[in-house]
């Protein structure tokens, strides 16, 4: 069993940090029906780093969870934030197919916030990565929804600012990429994401980075922009989903004018209310990411088979979070959540730090702050000396029951984006 490049079929991510969470995928997958593809070996390389696993048994662990569990169909496979040429190098070597490129480091985060003058000394040191400045300055752009991009020199000098250097880290990575694959004689693809920024992604930013992309000869697949509104780790969508449906119709339109790619949701875990109008608006040419919430589903087998280790996890993660959740979009607070002392009853304790679909309303994810705390100390959790084994050795000896919360979390899941496909 291998893994394989999916083209621009619609895509979903199932991120799992533990190893043992993807014959719980499959069956979701099963029950879900044809229409999206899977990959499910997808770990980013802080990831790996947070959980002391290496490339090799990402891939192995999904592998053969995917074969255990009767899996017939294509797989793909997630080479998720990768930032140096050596990151590339030890995921491609084990047969990754799926290169997501993160050059977030070399964005200008304060862009946005700057003021013309700012804008305009900014520019004269990032102006040798943006060669392409020239070339879009005062064209206009029309788009299928009949929206016109004005690409002014303000439009264009900021982005230059905001993304010249990461655009040039892109292209480069992007090179890279594809001479290790070349010289092995396999197939690939890339997705880049630049969702990592406290502002949204304009549709001026949208169409200069993929249009320099597709230039440079990068073999863009997907692209994930900072959409509006607020995704953060764990929970649904926050904000006015008319106004996204709206932005995700045009973000769909400029990468249709570009030639064709997916968009891609990034932090997608959980963001139910919005996968139908993602499917919708892109004619079903999307790639959906999730991590975090297959290890929520594990700690909700622990939560029904080991209440006192759960108990332990939810201290220990509140000990953790504050610094934890230091590289998240996170809006939890330790006050937001009771403390396990507080909470005499085992499944209000779930209710309160995992919830519980039954009491969610139809079309809607997960809300609640106490997940977002347990989210972001899954490293902490996972390599301390007791509690990591111990996480392992529920979920081991309760393979049915991750199976079963796994399935039924992902299926509403799949079938969200199904609805708009």
């Amino acid at each position: 069993m291998s893994c394989v490049p999916l083209g621009l079929a619609p895509s979903f991510g199932f991120g799992d940090r533990i190893g043992l969470a993807t014959p719980g995928h499959v069956e979701s997958m099963n029950r879900a029906g044809s229409g999206i593809e899977p990959i499910y070996p997808q770990q980013s390389i802080r990831e790996m780093t947070r959980t002391q696993r290496t490339a090799q048994q990402v891939m192995d662990d999904a592998l053969n969870g995917a074969k255990a569990a009767g899996w017939k169909g294509k797989i793909g496979a997630d080479a998720d934030h990768l930032k140096t040429p050596d990151d590339v190098d030890v995921t491609a070597a084990v047969g990754f197919t799926f290169f997501t490129i993160d050059p977030s480091d070399d964005v200008d985060q304060a862009a946005d916030d700057y003021d013309e003058a700012t804008v305009r000394s900014k520019f004269e040191s990032v102006k040798d990565f943006a060669g392409w400045y020239d070339s879009y300055v005062g064209k206009s752009v029309g788009l299928a929804t009949g929206t016109k991009i004005e690409l002014t020199e303000a439009a264009c000098m900021r982005a230059a600012v905001k993304y010249g250097k990461a655009i040039a880290r892109a292209l480069s990575m992007g090179d890279y990429i594809k001479k290790v694959h070349e010289d092995a004689g396999k197939d690939y693809e890339i997705e880049l994401s630049v969702d990592e920024t406290e502002q949204p992604t304009t549709l001026a930013e949208h169409y200069i980075i993929a249009d320099q992309c597709l230039k440079g000869g990068m073999k863009l697949v997907s692209l994930a922009p900072r959409f509006i509104g607020d995704l953060e780790k764990g929970v649904d969508y926050k904000g006015d989903l008319t106004a996204l449906e709206a932005s995700l119709g045009e973000h769909a339109a400029v990468a249709t004018l570009l030639g064709g790619y997916k968009l891609s949701l990034h932090s997608g875990s959980d963001k139910v209310s919005m996968y139908s109008l993602l499917s919708k608006q892109t004619k079903g040419q999307f790639h959906v990411k999730t991590a975090g919430t297959s290890y929520l589903e594990a700690l909700r087998v622990v939560a029904r088979h080991d209440e006192a280790l759960f108990r332990q996890i939810i201290d220990f993660g509140r000990a953790h979070y504050d610094v934890d959740k230091a590289t998240y979009h996170v809006s939890a607070t330790l006050a937001s959540a009771p403390a396990p002392a507080d909470v005499s009853d085992v499944l209000e304790l779930e209710r309160e730090y995992l919830e519980l679909w039954s009491e969610v309303p139809e079309g809607k994810g997960f809300t609640k702050p106490g997940r977002q705390i347990l989210h972001c100390t899954f490293g902490s959790t996972l390599t301390d000396p007791t509690l990591g084994p111990a996480v392992r050795s529920v979920l081991e000896s309760h393979p049915d029951t991750y199976t079963e919360v796994l399935a039924d979390h992902f299926e509403r899941h799949l079938r969200a984006l199904q609805a708009g496909m």
